[in-house]
């Protein structure tokens, strides 16, 4: 009776509830995917200009093959407009020596009939005669020398010269053809590379920017891996371009492109390399590690 009463005067002890520990993070996983790698600086599409007989000209000469590193203002390619450029170029030369010549003697004969007509040597009319084929000589000059502006400038379309110094990556025209949609040829300033990686929408979610990259080549391009980091993630789905040697690859796959920069060490290994086919594992970097 008196433990009864002990146990109802101090009542039953309290449970101590001990704080929960947090469970740890889920480590994200680290993500294989297949790329391309490509410059990452400027890339141009250079195209034909429009002939002045409409279309566009003929190549008959390219100066570049695919790869080649050019300089800013190196010669690409010939069209075969300069050949009648050229020809009209000599024609309005020739034109306006013979303009300015005939200009100079009209212009002392114009003088010698002024004296003349102050002395009353001559006629008035006459003298406005002669004054109006100096003013139509001067005009047909002018007219001249303003197509011989346009016909230097149409000159200078009658080549191709590359507008940055890079790389050339892909020539889409021949000689003796003549350029369309397509342009000429693409021009990729490559000092700086970067690999565009095709990950499954499924997949994306485990991609942040930042993240550590390592490719490797699938067909032996390159020797070793390349090192990089996830530069950007495209805010667009769309259908996967790089396809697998595999198969039983699913083509019509919806891919996120993501860029990874290389590099620079990388890069500078890979730079002749544009278009080449990697595999790439995205992976977050180890616990510790900044």
């Amino acid at each position: 009776m008196a433990w009864n009463q002990g146990w109802l005067r101090h009542g039953p002890k309290p449970v101590v509830q001990r704080p929960r520990r947090p469970a740890p993070p889920a480590a994200i996983e680290a993500v294989a995917a297949l790329g391309r790698l490509e410059p990452a600086g400027d890339t141009r599409l250079l195209a034909a200009p429009d002939s002045s007989q409409g279309g566009t000209p003929r190549i008959i000469s390219l100066q570049v093959v695919e790869g080649e590193r050019v300089a800013a203002g190196q010669l690409l390619a010939r069209f075969d407009s300069a050949p009648s450029q050229r020809a009209q170029q000599a024609l309005l030369k020739a034109r306006i020596t013979n303009l300015k010549r005939r200009l100079g003697v009209e212009s002392r004969e114009l003088a010698r009939y002024r004296q003349l007509t102050k002395v009353g040597a001559i006629a008035a009319d006459e003298l406005d005669r002669r004054e109006q084929d100096h003013l139509l000589l001067q005009g047909q000059l002018q007219e001249a020398e303003a197509e011989l502006v346009k016909v230097e400038v149409d000159l200078n379309d009658t080549e191709l010269r590359a507008p940055i110094a890079g790389t050339v990556l892909r020539i889409n025209t021949r000689v003796g053809e003549r350029p369309g949609d397509k342009g000429i040829l693409e021009l990729g300033a490559s000092d700086r590379m970067e690999a565009v990686v095709e990950v499954y929408e499924s997949d994306i979610g485990r991609v942040k920017v930042g993240m550590a990259a390592r490719l490797s080549s699938e067909n032996g391009g390159f020797r070793g891996t390349l090192a990089g980091r996830v530069s950007r993630i495209s805010p667009q789905v769309r259908q996967r371009q790089v396809l697998s040697t595999d198969p039983s690859g699913d083509a019509d796959a919806r891919i996120v492109e993501v860029r990874v920069e290389l590099d620079p060490a990388d890069a500078r290994r890979v730079r002749q390399l544009t278009g080449l086919k990697v595999i790439a594992r995205l992976a977050p970097p180890a616990r510790g590690t900044p």
